[in-house]
């Protein structure tokens, strides 16, 4: 690379740092002289959050082209936040129907000759789009997905920009998921963010990085693949160039460049990029390790577009009836989540309540969890920085899914399924917090249109992500479990609900558990839901019927070596149409340790306690001290606690906390004990907090000593 378009290159480098707040080292702004024209290099991103909104129950908007911009219907009246949804409106809750949005926004004189896509991250379920009454195109029966469209042709410099939305959430036949049959919140509206992305004609539209590492030889083979789009009226002959970094403090890893690309116009190509192999940190749930790749497209040695991504490096894998991450035999434990069940915000949630309930799973000592549905990328990047692993799933639900089929599935649900798991894995497969792709739940795979979709699903999966590992959610293992298609994927998971749904009893659980051990020997089995759901008027026990079944259940499982995790239903209560508790924006299923404002319920500490990697915490006074001992678990959940501290508050005059203190932990393989003395000057100490804080900073553990007692 010649030193001029090194000089501009790095400057997106240190430009892309700093958006994440880190600058990289070695590199400053005003060293590479940073001003406005060095934007014009990546995406100029412009959020489009106001919108005016109306309803149209009988769809006569598109007909009377509310769509134009002098429009011959009535206008949307009501100004609302996108994201945005009616469900939460107590007079519009059980609304299903057809909705219209509209903004406008100003197109500055330096955008003209470059491209302008509107990015939708989600609109719930379809989604046809105007600009200045001209069709962009339309978005169906997709609910959870992003999609963009390239509005350059429609765009004007000279009066404002008219972008009209029509939505329709009503229940469909031939989508994911199907009908009415599912149960969770059917929050239509345009759900999140949705912003103008203006790029140069050539432009980089997404990275695909793979990072598995070479275990023995302790390196990471990586492989970067950029999408590259010629929007322009020209051939383009385009050079590459990249650069990799820690994400955290910045420090350059690999740099290089790729041999050239010849674009047509109008066409997108693929570009592969494999750097020479290096030494990188892996990606854990306990040590989330990231870096940044930024990739520069250049023409004739000019820069034309640059785009960063961030990755992990971590391995992922099963063998021996077992999960394997990073070499290490794990057995995790989580719960899962369902977004969009505080009825302040539904399923337009902002970024702090997403931030609320994810360090509520990590105090939760969750670090495996799956959702039902493609999640928010702010959920997942989440997931990626703190340390949960997750499964992501195509929204399949439910035995309905196939009523009516007697052996195949029907070409337009098919479709549907396919659509949906590509352009989910399309924008999803670069985290590291993703381990596994689920292709749907409680399905009943034991039925022949079913086992086919499941079949045509995995193999597209395949195709697409080479590297994660694919299962289904079944509900369907309660007899005969080795024909059920389950049997076909990765490992198993088995939504598990003896003493509610299913009846029997905690001897069902170890029967049952055994039968599929004996169908599927080979493959480690997840508990994808199990708990306790007041989910019929009849069921009236309570939270502490939830914490019997927890406790129990989870016992039985510690049992079972080849029981590789399990996943408590889960951690709210949640909103959902089918709801038997509640009315409007609060009908719900009464499932979590959370209710839907998040307020903790008796269950909560249950859950966290079970799910720690920490057996015990014994604490002893001694003179001007106590003795800790603390024990990992043998069994579920069962890793080694490396890099963890021991922290501690004392409390003394009038019960309150006087001083604190902190030391590390050795080592710790699942079963061992470490011993530590903790040392302090208060002289007349009412009680001591003692925490084992994870190395992300969250509390696995915590117990308390009080002054009198024995031990805690």
């Amino acid at each position: 690379m010649s030193e001029l378009p090194r000089r501009r290159f790095l400057q997106q480098v240190a430009l892309a740092g700093a958006a994440l707040g880190v600058m990289p080292l070695g590199l400053r702004a005003e060293q590479f002289g940073i001003a406005e024209s060095a934007l014009e290099l990546g995406t100029v991103v412009v959020p489009l959050d106001h919108w005016s909104f109306g309803f149209d129950p009988e769809d006569r908007g598109e007909r009377q082209g509310w769509f134009t911009v002098e429009k011959t219907g009535p206008a949307p009246s009501t100004w609302v936040a996108v994201p945005h949804t009616w469900q939460i409106s107590p007079d519009k809750a059980d609304y299903q129907g057809v909705a219209w949005y509209r903004t406008g926004f100003e197109a500055p004189r330096h955008w003209a000759g470059r491209t302008v896509r509107i990015e939708f991250e989600a609109v719930y379920h379809s989604a046809k789009v105007w600009l200045n009454g001209k069709l962009l195109g339309e978005h169906l029966r997709r609910g959870y997905t992003a999609f963009s469209f390239d509005a350059t042709a429609a765009l004007r410099f000279d009066s404002p920009n008219s972008l009209v939305v029509k939505v329709d959430n009503s229940f469909a036949e031939g989508m994911l998921p199907r009908r009415d049959s599912f149960d969770w919140a059917q929050d239509g509206g345009i759900t999140r963010p949705v912003s103008l992305l203006v790029t140069p004609n050539v432009y980089i539209e997404g990275l695909r990085i793979d990072a598995v590492p070479d275990l023995d030889a302790g390196r990471t083979p990586l492989t970067i693949l950029a999408i590259v789009r010629n929007a322009g009226q020209t051939v383009a002959q385009l050079g590459f160039d990249f650069h990799v970094a820690e994400a955290d403090t910045g420090l350059a890893l690999i740099e290089g460049g790729a041999d050239g690309a010849r674009l047509e116009p109008g066409a997108t190509q693929e570009v592969k990029m494999t750097p020479t192999d290096e030494p990188m940190k892996l990606w854990h749930f306990d040590h989330p390790h990231l870096y940044r790749a930024t990739v520069q497209v250049s023409q004739d040695h000019k820069p034309l577009h640059s785009t960063t991504q961030t990755f992990g490096s971590r391995k992922f894998e099963v063998r021996n009836a077992g999960f394997y991450l990073n070499g290490e035999r794990v057995r995790l434990m989580g719960a899962e989540r369902m977004a969009g069940s505080n009825p302040q915000y539904g399923m337009a949630e902002p970024e702090e309540w997403i931030r609320h309930d994810h360090e509520d799973l990590k105090e939760l000592n969750c670090v495996f969890t799956r959702v039902h549905w493609p999640q928010d990328k702010r959920v997942l990047d989440y997931c990626d920085r703190n340390g949960i692993l997750i499964q992501e799933e195509v929204p399949s639900w439910g035995p309905a899914t196939f009523d009516g089929m007697a052996s195949e599935p029907s070409p337009e649900i098919m479709q549907n399924g396919l659509e949906q798991l590509r352009e989910m894995i399309t924008r999803d497969c670069h985290h590291p917090a993703i381990i596994a792709w689920g292709l749907c739940n409680e399905v009943n795979g034991q039925n022949p249109p079913a086992q086919i979709f499941i079949r045509r699903m995995a193999e597209a999966a395949r195709r697409l992500d080479p590297h994660r590992l694919l299962t289904y959610a079944s509900n369907s293992l309660q007899q005969d479990p080795g024909a059920d298609a389950a049997g076909g994927l990765d490992f198993i998971e088995w939504n598990e609900y003896y003493e509610s749904w299913y009846g029997g009893n905690t001897a069902s659980v170890r029967r049952n558990l055994e039968e599929i051990h004996r169908a599927f020997p080979d493959k480690p089995v997840v508990i994808s839901e199990y708990g306790y759901c007041e989910c019929t008027p009849d069921r009236l026990a309570g939270d502490a019927r939830r914490i019997e079944i927890l406790r129990d259940h989870t016992h039985i499982c510690r049992d079972f070596d080849f029981v590789a995790g399990t996943i408590f239903f889960d951690y709210n209560d949640y909103r959902t149409h089918v709801g038997d508790k509640g009315h409007g924006p609060l009908k719900q299923r009464v499932h979590g340790v959370v209710d839907l404002y998040g307020n903790r319920k008796p269950s909560f500490d249950v859950l966290r306690q079970e799910s720690s990697p920490v057996e015990s915490l014994q604490l002893g006074p001694g003179e001007g001290l106590l003795n800790a001992t603390l024990t990992t678990r043998k069994t579920l959940p069962a890793y080694t606690l490396e890099g963890y501290t021991l922290r501690w508050v004392v409390f003394g005059f009038d019960d309150l906390p006087m001083e604190q203190g902190s030391a590390p932990l050795p080592t710790l393989l699942p079963g061992q004990q470490a011993g530590m003395r903790i040392q302090f000057q208060e002289k007349n100490p009412t009680r001591v907090r003692v925490d084992v804080m994870r190395p992300t900073g969250f509390s696995a553990f915590t117990g308390w000593w009080k002054n009198g007692a024995k031990s805690l």
